[in-house]
Protein backbone atom coordinates (compact mmCIF):
# COMPACT_ATOMS: atom_id res chain seq x y z
CA UNK A 1 0.00 0.00 0.00
CA UNK A 2 3.04 2.34 0.98
CA UNK A 3 4.90 1.61 -2.39
CA UNK A 4 1.30 2.78 -4.44
CA UNK A 5 1.46 5.65 -2.18
CA UNK A 6 5.15 6.42 -3.05
CA UNK A 7 4.56 6.33 -6.93
CA UNK A 8 1.21 8.26 -6.78
CA UNK A 9 3.14 11.03 -4.99
CA UNK A 10 6.00 10.73 -7.77
CA UNK A 11 3.53 10.76 -10.31
CA UNK A 12 1.68 14.00 -8.51
CA UNK A 13 4.98 15.61 -8.21
CA UNK A 14 5.58 15.12 -11.92
CA UNK A 15 2.33 16.70 -12.87
CA UNK A 16 1.44 19.07 -10.50
CA UNK A 17 4.71 20.23 -8.82
CA UNK A 18 6.59 20.79 -12.00
CA UNK A 19 8.28 23.77 -12.90
CA UNK A 20 10.41 23.51 -16.45
CA UNK A 21 12.88 20.72 -16.19
CA UNK A 22 12.59 20.80 -12.29
CA UNK A 23 9.95 18.52 -9.39
CA UNK A 24 9.41 18.52 -6.17
CA UNK A 25 9.54 14.84 -5.64
CA UNK A 26 7.47 13.74 -2.53
CA UNK A 27 7.49 10.01 -3.28
CA UNK A 28 9.52 8.75 -0.31
CA UNK A 29 6.27 9.72 1.61
CA UNK A 30 5.61 6.29 0.90
CA UNK A 31 9.24 4.91 2.03
CA UNK A 32 8.96 6.83 5.22
CA UNK A 33 5.47 5.94 6.67
CA UNK A 34 6.25 2.19 5.93
CA UNK A 35 10.16 2.30 7.64
CA UNK A 36 9.00 4.37 10.47
CA UNK A 37 6.07 1.98 11.21
CA UNK A 38 6.91 -0.98 10.06
CA UNK A 39 10.77 -1.49 10.45
CA UNK A 40 13.96 -1.63 8.25
CA UNK A 41 12.72 -4.95 5.99
CA UNK A 42 9.39 -3.00 5.18
CA UNK A 43 10.79 0.20 4.51
CA UNK A 44 13.22 -1.52 2.34
CA UNK A 45 10.88 -3.63 0.05
CA UNK A 46 8.85 -0.21 0.22
CA UNK A 47 11.60 2.08 -1.11
CA UNK A 48 12.18 -0.71 -3.62
CA UNK A 49 8.27 -0.74 -4.87
CA UNK A 50 8.53 3.44 -4.66
CA UNK A 51 11.74 3.43 -6.82
CA UNK A 52 9.72 1.47 -9.71
CA UNK A 53 8.08 4.99 -11.37
CA UNK A 54 11.40 7.21 -11.01
CA UNK A 55 13.15 4.07 -12.50
CA UNK A 56 10.48 3.69 -15.32
CA UNK A 57 10.15 7.41 -15.85
CA UNK A 58 13.63 8.06 -15.67
CA UNK A 59 14.90 5.08 -16.91
CA UNK A 60 12.91 4.38 -20.19
CA UNK A 61 9.91 6.90 -20.67
CA UNK A 62 11.10 10.17 -19.58
CA UNK A 63 14.86 10.22 -19.34
CA UNK A 64 18.41 8.36 -20.92
CA UNK A 65 19.45 5.84 -18.32
CA UNK A 66 17.46 2.53 -19.31
CA UNK A 67 17.52 -0.45 -17.12
CA UNK A 68 20.50 1.53 -15.10
CA UNK A 69 17.67 3.80 -14.30
CA UNK A 70 14.99 0.91 -13.19
CA UNK A 71 17.71 -0.79 -11.16
CA UNK A 72 19.61 2.14 -9.73
CA UNK A 73 16.50 4.62 -8.20
CA UNK A 74 14.85 1.76 -6.35
CA UNK A 75 17.95 0.70 -5.01
CA UNK A 76 18.60 4.04 -3.76
CA UNK A 77 15.35 4.53 -2.02
CA UNK A 78 15.29 0.79 -0.79
CA UNK A 79 18.26 2.22 1.12
CA UNK A 80 16.89 4.81 2.92
CA UNK A 81 13.54 3.02 3.47
CA UNK A 82 15.91 0.47 5.01
CA UNK A 83 17.97 3.33 6.80
CA UNK A 84 15.34 5.01 8.44
CA UNK A 85 13.65 2.14 9.55
CA UNK A 86 16.50 0.57 11.47
CA UNK A 87 17.33 4.09 13.00
CA UNK A 88 13.51 4.06 14.34
CA UNK A 89 14.12 0.90 16.00
CA UNK A 90 17.38 1.42 17.24
CA UNK A 91 15.78 5.08 18.65
CA UNK A 92 12.39 2.95 20.11
CA UNK A 93 11.09 6.06 18.00
CA UNK A 94 6.59 6.57 18.58
CA UNK A 95 7.81 4.78 21.93
CA UNK A 96 9.66 7.66 23.22
CA UNK A 97 8.67 10.85 24.41
CA UNK A 98 8.59 13.86 21.50
CA UNK A 99 9.51 11.02 19.15
CA UNK A 100 7.51 13.57 16.48
CA UNK A 101 10.45 16.22 16.87
CA UNK A 102 13.00 12.73 17.01
CA UNK A 103 11.86 12.20 13.47
CA UNK A 104 13.37 14.98 11.88
CA UNK A 105 16.98 14.48 12.17
CA UNK A 106 16.34 10.96 12.09
CA UNK A 107 14.73 11.44 8.66
CA UNK A 108 17.59 13.11 7.31
CA UNK A 109 20.55 10.82 8.96
CA UNK A 110 18.76 7.60 7.12
CA UNK A 111 19.07 9.72 3.49
CA UNK A 112 22.64 9.41 3.78
CA UNK A 113 23.24 6.15 2.53
CA UNK A 114 20.98 6.86 -0.72
CA UNK A 115 22.91 10.39 -1.10
CA UNK A 116 25.86 8.46 -0.97
CA UNK A 117 24.90 6.34 -3.55
CA UNK A 118 23.32 8.87 -5.95
CA UNK A 119 26.87 10.36 -5.81
CA UNK A 120 28.55 6.87 -6.83
CA UNK A 121 25.48 6.27 -9.30
CA UNK A 122 26.03 9.51 -11.21
CA UNK A 123 29.56 10.32 -10.90
CA UNK A 124 30.96 5.70 -11.68
CA UNK A 125 28.13 4.04 -12.61
CA UNK A 126 26.93 6.54 -15.15
CA UNK A 127 30.35 7.57 -16.58
CA UNK A 128 30.94 3.85 -16.69
CA UNK A 129 28.09 2.20 -18.31
CA UNK A 130 26.56 4.77 -20.46
CA UNK A 131 29.27 7.25 -21.31
CA UNK A 132 26.84 8.79 -24.12
CA UNK A 133 24.33 9.60 -21.33
CA UNK A 134 27.72 11.03 -19.05
CA UNK A 135 29.24 13.50 -21.60
CA UNK A 136 25.32 14.90 -22.14
CA UNK A 137 24.85 15.72 -18.86
CA UNK A 138 28.97 16.74 -18.39
CA UNK A 139 27.67 19.49 -21.80
CA UNK A 140 24.53 20.20 -19.88
CA UNK A 141 26.03 20.77 -16.60
CA UNK A 142 29.99 21.18 -17.67
CA UNK A 143 30.75 18.25 -15.12
CA UNK A 144 29.14 15.25 -13.32
CA UNK A 145 30.05 17.08 -9.94
CA UNK A 146 27.88 20.05 -10.63
CA UNK A 147 24.67 17.20 -11.62
CA UNK A 148 25.64 15.41 -8.18
CA UNK A 149 25.45 18.74 -6.74
CA UNK A 150 22.41 19.93 -8.17
CA UNK A 151 20.59 16.36 -8.02
CA UNK A 152 21.72 16.13 -3.95
CA UNK A 153 20.82 19.91 -3.18
CA UNK A 154 16.77 18.97 -4.31
CA UNK A 155 17.07 15.93 -2.64
CA UNK A 156 17.79 17.38 0.29
CA UNK A 157 15.09 20.35 -0.07
CA UNK A 158 12.91 17.44 -0.89
CA UNK A 159 13.98 15.24 2.04
CA UNK A 160 13.77 18.29 4.72
CA UNK A 161 10.05 18.73 3.59
CA UNK A 162 9.25 15.12 4.06
CA UNK A 163 10.85 14.93 7.37
CA UNK A 164 8.67 18.02 8.98
CA UNK A 165 5.95 16.09 7.21
CA UNK A 166 6.70 12.65 9.15
CA UNK A 167 7.26 14.73 12.43
CA UNK A 168 3.63 16.10 12.05
CA UNK A 169 2.63 12.56 11.28
CA UNK A 170 3.89 10.62 13.85
CA UNK A 171 3.19 13.63 16.20
CA UNK A 172 -0.98 13.07 15.35
CA UNK A 173 -2.40 10.38 17.80
CA UNK A 174 -4.97 8.87 15.94
CA UNK A 175 -3.12 8.33 12.57
CA UNK A 176 0.21 6.38 15.04
CA UNK A 177 -2.37 4.51 16.67
CA UNK A 178 -3.98 3.54 13.32
CA UNK A 179 -0.31 2.44 11.85
CA UNK A 180 0.76 0.75 15.07
CA UNK A 181 -2.18 -1.62 14.69
CA UNK A 182 -2.17 -1.96 11.21
CA UNK A 183 1.35 -2.16 10.61
CA UNK A 184 2.58 -4.32 14.21
CA UNK A 185 0.67 -7.52 12.54
CA UNK A 186 3.15 -6.72 8.65
CA UNK A 187 6.17 -6.06 10.92
CA UNK A 188 5.05 -9.19 13.24
CA UNK A 189 4.99 -11.69 10.12
CA UNK A 190 8.33 -10.29 8.73
CA UNK A 191 10.67 -10.51 11.59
Amino acid sequence: MMGALGNAMFIVSQTVFRTTQIALDLSHVGTLIAAIFGGPWIGLATGLLVGVGPGLYFGYYGGSLGLLGLIGLPVGKALTGFTVGYLGRLFKIGESRYSSWKIIPLTLVGYVPEAIFTAFYFQTLIALLLPDTAAYFISVFGSLNLLVISVLTKAWLEMTLMSVFMGALTGNTGFTQFMRHNFSRVAERSV
